[in-house]
């Protein structure tokens, strides 16, 4: 079914909101960072799983430096950054809702989960991208909720908007995205979740905005060489 990936994950959201706005009181600080180390394992495990299908792996490396400079160049991660906290301090006299509409929305939708995610939807494969994300942004929506109010349940207009674009793109795109442009496309993407699990962990956090450009980029370089 098309768009199920998103539509689980708008649920997942919607679920987390209600939650977090009846009970998220009751879940202490070390409850939420437990469930979201267990998350980050989870997404590891994805990201690995699809790195190591990789058949080019020169691809992925030229594809992730080739994809890293263009992203510094273009400054993608100072960008969301400065763009994340305008529209914040932009709404941040409106009240809660505004203020938690804008940072769900922000932290749903950017990220190479669900750029893959959607990707991989779109592409009639097992959305398991977007179940993870689901059961990760569910958590967030909960804590999110329980400190800055129901007005994180509004998010899913966006999360829908853009997810679903994507996904609708990609079905379109399919004479493009062959078989091995998937395949690595998902081997570069993979690497990106491995870097975002390590930040849900709480280990490390990489500028994996400014590494988002390497997802296309193998697209690029595999038609460019003759193995798409």
């Amino acid at each position: 079914m098309l768009l199920l990936g998103t539509l689980v994950n708008i649920g997942a959201v919607i679920i987390g909101s209600l939650i977090g706005r009846w009970g998220g009181r009751f879940l202490s600080v070390q409850m939420r960072q437990t469930l979201m180390v267990g998350l980050g394992l989870a997404v590891l495990l994805i990201g690995l799983q699809l790195a190591l299908k990789s058949q080019q792996l020169m691809i992925v490396i030229g594809s992730l430096i080739l994809g890293g400079l263009i992203g510094e160049l273009i400054g993608i991660e100072r960008r969301l950054e400065a763009f994340g906290f305008g529209l914040q301090k932009r709404f941040s006299g409106l009240g809660s809702i505004a203020e938690g509409f804008v940072t769900s929305s922000l932290l749903f939708c950017v990220g190479a989960m669900a750029i893959m995610g959607a990707l991989q939807d779109g592409l009639g494969g097992n959305p398991t991208i977007l179940y993870a994300k689901s059961a990760l942004d569910g958590v967030a929506a909960i804590a999110l909720t329980s400190t800055l109010g129901i007005g994180v349940i509004f998010s899913i207009i966006p999360l829908l908007l853009y997810q679903g674009s994507i996904t609708l793109v990609a079905e379109l795109a399919q004479s493009i995205l062959t078989e091995p442009v998937i395949t690595e496309m998902n081997a570069v993407g993979g690497l990106l979740i491995v870097a975002i699990s390590l930040d849900l962990m709480g280990i490390r956090r990489l500028p994996v905005g400014n590494l988002l450009p390497s997802i296309f980029v193998a697209i690029g370089l595999l038609w460019g060489f003759g193995l798409a």
